[in-house]
């Protein structure tokens, strides 16, 4: 069992890296995935997968982790999915420094510091594969999720910077790109705008209103919203195919927004983007 190909998978606890673990194992990985609660792991371990504790805020855990998995695998980590993210929805002029700080922390830095932890293993092997679950939102900005559109704008630049600066290393960068996946991702962003934001002391409280009825599941229903596995079929080439892509779209309105971006003058664009709910 040992000849399995090696992967770390990040925020596993549901969502995209649920099943992304899952369906990597039964496609012959050997699949450590990461959560950051103890009591997330026992869904995970009850299918075979072998589950560590690790917080992007805390480099300790990083650090214990990439240890961990090679002592486990005999040095050997072919491939690393960094996932687990959140989003802090919210005006721009009603995000506190600190929040703003911490939606960074969360969904750069400690990408930014796992990444590099694992980086020396694949060069001494002369080969690796790291996928970073960005979002359409790390292409095109959005009202009221400036938090983590800048988080992925800030993601796209230094993944791609590493995959130019990895070049013929062995090593491959890609990035995927969804818009809107089944997820437990808008409940948990619920529970950050109502922490963080005044939002009825805001400028914003009227358009709040309509954020948090797409939040809470009053809102209209989003038609295009697609399951975790149009993901893992991205996913699945970025890390098998003889030359993976930069980028992998996923859903229809990521496509036909990052084409009108190119079509379209920029002033235009983002008029249309501004009168997007």
């Amino acid at each position: 069992m040992n000849d399995r190909p090696s992967i770390i998978v990040t925020g596993c606890s549901s969502g995209i890296g649920a099943y992304c673990a899952r369906a990597l194992r039964h496609d012959g990985w050997r699949v450590f995935a990461t959560v950051r609660r103890e009591e997330d792991r026992t869904a995970l371990e009850a299918d075979g997968i072998e589950t560590l504790l690790m917080d992007y805020t805390d480099h300790a855990s990083i650090r214990a982790l990439v240890e961990t998995v090679g002592l486990r695998t005999g040095g050997r980590i072919d491939a690393l999915f960094n996932n687990g993210a959140y989003g802090q929805p919210g005006a721009v002029e009603d995000l506190s420094t600190d929040v703003l700080r911490q939606q960074f922390e969360v969904n750069f830095f400690g990408w930014h510091e796992l990444t590099r932890q694992v980086i020396p293993i694949m060069r001494h092997s002369g080969h690796g594969r790291i996928v970073q679950c960005s979002s359409v939102l790390g292409l095109i900005p959005y009202r009221f999720r400036g938090a983590y559109t800048a988080s992925k704008f800030a993601l796209e630049g230094l993944s791609l910077t590493l995959r130019m600066e990895l070049y013929g290393s062995g090593i491959h960068v890609s990035l995927i790109e969804p818009g809107a996946i089944a997820s437990r991702f808008t409940a948990t962003a619920l529970t950050y705008i109502e922490k963080n934001i005044d939002l009825k002391g805001s400028a914003h409280a009227h358009d709040y209103e309509k954020q948090l009825a797409r939040l809470n599941g009053t809102g209209p229903v989003n038609r295009y919203k697609l399951g975790p596995d149009a993901v893992y079929k991205v996913l699945r080439h970025a890390l098998t195919a003889r030359r993976p892509r930069p980028h992998y779209l996923v859903t229809t309105p990521a496509k036909q927004g990052t084409l009108l971006k190119r079509l379209l003058p920029a002033d235009l664009f983002y008029r249309l983007m501004r009168a997007t709910d």
